[in-house]
């Protein structure tokens, strides 16, 4: 599994002009399913995203997860993270978990964040989405659960 964490100040989905989910200060995840992830690449997704202490403190310093300041995760399913450019310029998502798997996946990931005691909101699957954001710093954090293997 494979995640974009954006710092953000605010962001907010759309579908079809309407906006679907927004949040304030927190994180905006792209995430990407690989057919080989398994229930331990969420555990250590959910766990990395909950925990990643990339908010500003007091004095500015990126010291604070979302749960220590109030944030809250915008979670977006993005199976192009999972693309293979190595050969051509025509990216291949064969690698890339079919839809419905995928997609009970990320509900899972978007619960087990949650767990965690963190507000998450989530894109639509599968849905043409406009994505807005405001990246605080900017921040950006790519995490993969494969390097946790």
């Amino acid at each position: 599994m494979r995640a974009v964490v954006q710092r953000v100040s605010r962001a907010e989905v759309r579908v079809e002009g309407a906006a679907v989910a927004s949040i304030g200060l927190g994180f905006l995840v792209l995430a990407g399913v690989f057919e080989e992830d398994t229930m331990e690449d969420l555990a250590w997704m959910a766990k990395r995203i909950a925990q990643l202490r990339i908010l500003a403190d007091a004095e500015g310093k990126m010291n604070l997860s979302p749960l220590d300041a109030g944030g809250e995760i915008l979670l977006v399913s993005q199976f192009t993270l999972c693309a293979n450019i190595k050969k051509g310029n025509r990216p291949s998502f064969i690698k890339a978990m079919a839809p419905e798997p995928a997609e009970a996946m990320v509900k899972k990931l978007a619960a087990t964040i949650g767990e965690y005691g963190l507000r998450v909101k989530t894109g639509v699957f599968g849905a043409m989405m406009d994505v807005e954001l405001v990246n605080a710093g900017p921040v950006t954090i790519v995490l993969d659960s494969r390097e946790f293997r």
